[in-house]
């Protein structure tokens, strides 16, 4: 295993602290945490918290800021935080409007968030939560019952944090987190794996000519593993996956191509090109496009899209204004 660290288990805390001083303008840092929060608290308004395993960067401390997260909890590498972690993380971002924890579809961040969230509630601090399910590759893997949440989670913190920074309320703002999970579908693929560096090997081995269909953000199985196709007919198999999920036909859509950790971007403007043209194809309008690296796997190798349904609602909040390390929106 070849890693830039100093020691597999300083690899979290050192990562933490290196993002809250390139930040500080954005984050602060809760002592004795791997929690981050804003500089300068949110008052009033409703506050948006999420998190999982480190890995993913730049998701998911790098989308707090105006108009997004309130509040990121950092766990080891692939591995969910702890309850009391999320715990301190609701404490320092409570307002009087309530939180709003947003959980990526994985058994230990769905158990450890409602943990928290029982623990904050027994304090008296309002809470609330949805589940982001946009993987549309597998039902069931080895870390979810139901379908993973994915990159597609990206568009959930961004509309969200917008109807959040309204003063809207708590169950208003988590109807429109709910709705961008019930439009937003994502499929993803490799062809080189990642090593966690507590682990010391890869994920999973693929040959030279191989890519993998369907894998997900911590390297778990797709749907099957094939020989390595040229990019246009890479991207018309996911899109008929994500197209035969939902009924995007005459709609507008938001397009993300996320890169994986290690996928040149040259690739994914490659790959953009033929969602594009695809779209076009199939009489599905474009509205926004979003490529580069939004939810990483350490140094995989490969690519997601997402698709989002709008409606007026949804790309009123998609255009409002964001202000974090990792997205903004002018």
């Amino acid at each position: 295993m070849k890693k830039i660290i100093n020691a597999v288990d300083l690899v979290e805390e050192q990562m933490v602290e290196g993002l809250r001083k390139a930040y500080p303008q954005y984050v602060r840092r809760l002592d004795g945490t791997t929690v981050l929060v804003r500089a300068e608290k949110k008052e009033g308004k409703v506050a948006l918290i999420s998190g999982g395993g480190s890995g993913h960067e730049p998701a998911h401390a790098g989308y707090v800021g105006k108009g997004m997260l309130d509040g990121a909890v950092a766990g080891a590498v692939f591995t969910s935080p702890t309850p009391d972690q999320v715990y301190e993380a609701i404490k320092a971002v409570a307002t009087d409007a309530g939180v709003l924890l947003i959980i990526k579809n994985y058994t230990g961040d769905v158990m450890n968030f409602e943990m928290a969230a029982d623990m904050a509630r027994d304090e008296g601090i309002k809470v609330d939560q949805v589940v982001v399910n946009d993987d549309v590759a597998v039902e069931d893997s080895l870390y979810t019952a139901g379908r993973r949440g994915v990159a597609g989670t990206v568009f959930v913190h961004k509309i969200t944090g917008a109807k959040a920074e309204t003063g809207a309320s708590l169950e208003e703002v988590k109807a429109v987190a709910e709705k961008v999970i019930a439009n937003v579908r994502t499929m993803s693929m490799a062809i080189r794996p990642c090593t966690v560096p507590a682990a010391g090997k890869p994920g999973f081995e693929l040959g030279d000519d191989e890519m993998e269909i369907g894998i997900g953000i911590h390297g778990e199985p797709g749907t099957h593993r094939e020989p390595l196709r040229p990019a246009d007919e890479i991207v018309d198999m996911m899109l008929d996956r994500i197209l035969a999920d939902i009924d995007y036909s005459g709609r507008e859509v938001a397009v993300m191509i996320n890169g994986c950790g290690a996928t040149p971007l040259m690739e994914l403007f490659i790959v953009n090109n033929r969602v594009h043209d695809v779209l076009e194809q199939k009489g599905i309008k474009v509205y926004k496009s979003l490529v580069g690296e939004y939810m990483t796997s350490l140094e995989m190798e490969g690519f997601s899209i997402s698709l989002l349904r709008l409606d007026d609602e949804l790309k009123e909040l998609l255009d409002a204004p964001a202000d974090t390390p990792a997205f903004k929106e002018i």
